[in-house]
């Protein structure tokens, strides 16, 4: 796996740069994003934006590389992954609370109509 996924020495540093640090950033950021309405298209941009972030803390504390476009790849796409759900977790929170005469919870990430 190593040089495929995370170029590091040891796969917990991916997991706590890639997973742990940026991966509740990506939930934050799909958090904010839902809570102000935005859109799916607007939430990409900011996690294309936090891969770079993500390079640069591989770059800064292990001496990874900063511009491969592999391992930007790789870690834009956990972080897409994390945000996303963050959004759609927080969505289905909205829905549910503030229009509960309409929706009802159909899952962890869905919502239906009441009927």
């Amino acid at each position: 796996m190593q040089g495929i996924i995370y170029e590091e020495a040891s796969i917990w540093q991916f997991l706590f740069i890639t997973g742990l640090l940026g991966g509740g950033a990506a939930w934050m950021t799909g958090k904010a994003a839902a809570q102000t309405w935005s859109t799916y298209l607007r939430l990409f941009f900011f996690l294309l934006g936090l891969g770079i972030g993500v390079r640069f803390i591989h770059h800064a504390l292990f001496g990874g590389t900063m511009f491969s476009l592999h391992y930007y790849i790789v870690d834009t796409i956990v972080l897409m992954i994390l945000g996303f759900l963050g959004y759609q977790y927080t969505r289905t929170n909205q829905m549910v609370t503030q229009y509960n005469w309409l929706y009802e919870r159909a899952s962890l990430l869905s919502w239906k109509p009441k009927g």
